[in-house]
C-alpha cells in the first residue's frame, strides 16, 4: 500500500537492508516496530518491500520526530538485535521531501 502523505515539506527515512539467514523473532520485532512507530508523535506513514534487498521508507513531520524515534528504547533494542543477528548490511538515508505527486486508478 502506498502511504498517504501530507502536503510537503515533510521528511522520509529510507532504510535499505540485506538480511542474514537468521529469522527468529524478526517478524514479531518488525511488526512491533511498525506498531510503535505508528503511535509516535510526528509519524506520517510507512511503505516497505523485500526481495533480495529490503527497503522501508517511513515518513515523519519533522527531524525532531525522527530523532525521537531513533532514540526510542524499544527501537534501540531492535537496532542492536538487527546489527547482531538479522542484517548483513544496512544503510539509513534521511531526506526532506520537497515535492510529491502521483496517480491512482
Amino acid at each position: 500500500m502506498i502511504a498517504t502523505s501530507p502536503k510537503p515539506p515533510y521528511f522520509a527515512v529510507i532504510f535499505t537492508s540485506i538480511r542474514t539467514e537468521e529469522n527468529r523473532n524478526y517478524s514479531i520485532t518488525s511488526e512491533r516496530m511498525i506498531a510503535l512507530a505508528k503511535k509516535s508523535k510526528g509519524f506520517l506513514g510507512i511503505e516497505s518491500a523485500r526481495e533480495e534487498i529490503g527497503i522501508t521508507v517511513s515518513y515523519w513531520d519533522s527531524m525532531e520526530a525522527i530523532r525521537d524515534w531513533k532514540l526510542n528504547n524499544e527501537h534501540l533494542l531492535a537496532q542492536k538485535k538487527g546489527k547482531e543477528k538479522w542484517y548483513k548490511a544496512y544503510k539509513v538515508r534521511i531526506c526532506k521531501v520537497e515535492r510529491d505527486y502521483g496517480f491512482e486508478v
